[in-house]
Parts: C-alpha cells; structure tokens; sequence
C-alpha cells in the first residue's frame, strides 16, 4: 500500500521513497487520528502529509524528549540547526529533512510558514506562560495555523486560496486549543501552560490554583469555569473552521470532515467529564474513531470514484 501510495504520487528515486516512508511511520506511531484521517486523503496526497508531519515532529522531539543530559542551550542548538539545514536544503543524511524540502519544493508551499513554525517552537525553550490571547494567538499561528496553511497546496481548493487559506489556519487552532485543554495536566508537568493569564484571572485562576488541582487530581469550581470559557471559544474557533471544508478540493473533504469531527469529539469528551483533565486524558474511543473512519472512508471512495467516472468519459471523448 506504501508503495502504491508513492507510487501514486510520482516518487520514484530509492532514496527519497525510503525518507517517505520513516515519515509516514513517525505519523502511523504517534499521529493516531491524524494519521486516521491521512488515510482518506487520496494516495497521491498521503506521502505530502506524512512529511510534514514527520518535520513537525522532529522539531516537538528536540523539544521534549527526556534527556537530562540535555540542557535547554542545548536543545536550542539543535532546533538551529534543524532550521539551518531545511534553509540550506541540506538533508545531512537526515530523512525527514529529505522528504518535507522534496514537498515544499513539489508544492510551492511558503518558506516563510516553515520559518514561523520553529519560531513557536523557539518560544518553548523560554516561555512557559502567556500574559493575554494576543501572546498566546501569536504562539499558535506558528504551532498550528501555518500547519493548515502548509497543508492547503496539497489538499487543494474549489475556491481561490487566498480565501481558503483563513479556514486552514482556524482549523489548526481549533486543534491546537482542543490539545491546550486536554493536556493541562501534561503541560504543566513541563512547567507550561498554554491559557491566556488574564482570562483565567477573571475566573480567580493562576499557575498556583492549577498547580494545586494537578497535586490533588480534581478540578477546583473557579478553574471548571475558566476551562468552560476557553471551552467555547474553541468551540466557536471550530464553527468558523467548518465553513471552509466545502471550499476543498472534493476529494480532501472527507479527510478534513474527518479530522474536525473526531478533534472535536475530544473537545466534547473534556465538557463531558465537567473539565476533569487532571489526572483523565479525554479521548475518543477505539470504536467511535472507527466508525467515523469508515463513514469517512466511504465518502472518499464514492468522491474519488465519480472523479475517475468523470475523467474516464472525458478522455472517451477526446479519443473520439
């Protein structure tokens, strides 16, 4: 199936094929319902989508891997030098390096969205709380936004881009906010936390209230309010997302329908357990993930079957 799938998508240097594939077992091991839902994207496009992820994992690795031997001067050292060599096109035998500059370049996607990434993943080494929304948006668009915006050139759109492209990045926030609420508990263990300051305050909130919900596993009343606040303006951030699917490229919209609806579902699981995310990881489970992906699925196989119906009856004509 990999091999249709590079196949699909005109990579043919051994090489190369082998940099594709170590990303899409990056995606396959760590990805979960991201990787469910490159899987409804049409072959030729998968091998794009692996690689971006395998890019963007690579830098999350030099972030938060557990080394202790590793100091934060040192992990910057090395996401400069990750930033370097994707600026050179230089691969230093480094195969997700090789796959992600071979999809920009096929794609034309903007240098400059790769720039912004690593910029927010600078801010990691350093910053481990955000003052207001403005500090943490400026965050996001390079954690999350620029990922839909890198993803736009492959799923491809039915309407100018440029008019896609604000639906791209919302959806890549709605992502990214639903991972802030459901991994508090995480985040802080890494001393992080990614919720504006001054939005909690409102609720009588700060590090110390989180902190002691973390110690004791429960969420105290004043911090289930600020996660409901930040509940809906996630909430609202996915609505706005939503309008853009039908902007795709038809044959990417079950992916993206799929991707929204099971990422949304984990935003529901946290309301649901009234905002217990310490000590509780809200998931979807197996069985809902799976029938999501089969509905999905079998939109994307009538999609790309009426393509191929209607491209077969065109070149029938042009043979006549």
């Amino acid at each position: 199936m990999t091999r249709g799938e590079l196949g699909a998508a005109g990579i043919t240097d051994p090489a190369l094929r082998r940099s594709y594939q170590r990303c899409r077992e990056l995606n396959a091991r760590h990805g979960k319902t991201f990787f469910l839902a490159t899987r409804l994207l049409a072959p030729d496009q998968r091998p794009a989508v692996h690689a971006l992820y395998g890019f963007a994992r690579r830098a999350d690795d030099i972030l938060d891997e557990f080394d202790p031997d590793l100091t934060t001067a040192d992990r910057a050292a090395r996401l400069d030098a990750l930033a370097a060599q994707f600026a050179d096109g230089d691969t230093g035998g480094d195969p997700v390096l090789a796959a992600v500059l071979h999809t920009a370049a096929a794609y034309g996607i903007d240098g400059a969205l790769f720039d912004a990434f690593l910029a927010s993943m600078r801010m990691d080494l350093s910053v481990t709380d955000y003052p207001d929304r403005a500090a943490l948006d400026r965050y996001v668009y390079g954690s999350a936004e620029v990922i839909g915006l890198q993803m736009l050139p492959i799923l491809g759109t039915a309407a100018p881009a440029a008019e896609t492209a604000p639906y791209a990045a919302a959806l890549g926030k709605a992502f990214q906010l639903t991972n802030f609420l459901r991994d508090v508990d995480e985040d802080l263990a890494r001393d992080r936390v990614y919720l504006p300051a001054d939005e909690l305050a409102a609720h009588g909130v700060d590090r110390d209230l989180l902190t002691w919900c973390r110690a004791h596993r429960r969420t105290e009343p004043r911090v289930r309010e600020a996660f409901a606040a930040q509940h809906e303006i996630t909430r609202k951030t996915y609505v706005f997302a939503r309008d853009g699917i039908e902007r795709l490229a038809p044959r990417s919209r079950p992916c993206v329908s799929t991707a929204l609806v099971l990422y949304s579902e984990i935003l529901q699981r946290i309301e649901d357990r009234d905002f217990e995310v310490f000590g509780h990881r809200a998931t979807v489970g197996n069985p809902r993930r799976l029938r999501v992906g089969v509905e999905g699925l079998v939109r994307a196989w009538w999609v790309r079957r009426g393509s191929d119906a209607a491209n077969t009856s065109v070149r029938s004509k042009v043979r006549r």
